[in-house]
């Protein structure tokens, strides 16, 4: 490969880098910049927002205090119902 050929290899991959940079700024302008820019006044608030724990339908506790489902039930499991826990032992 002659220095001829290595300038006018190396010359286009530039000028391709340049040209992919304009239309990016053209086709996008700013707001590619703007997610990871700061223009606030330092200080963010948390959004309130919450999801239940990964095989649980959320939403607040209810035990089952059905008679028949009692019977069945372990006493580790009632302490836990009754201190309003997801209960956890069978």
């Amino acid at each position: 490969m002659g220095l001829r050929y290595k300038a006018l290899i190396g010359s286009a991959i530039v000028g391709s880098m340049i040209a992919g940079g304009a239309i990016g700024i053209a086709l996008f302008g700013t707001a590619a910049g703007a997610q990871t820019g700061s223009t606030g006044s330092g200080t963010t608030t948390p959004t309130a927002t919450s999801s239940p724990a990964p095989g649980t339908a959320g939403g607040t506790f209810h035990s089952n205090e059905d008679a028949t489902h009692e019977a069945g039930e372990s006493a580790a499991r009632e302490a836990q119902e009754n201190a309003g826990q997801m209960p956890t032992v069978p």
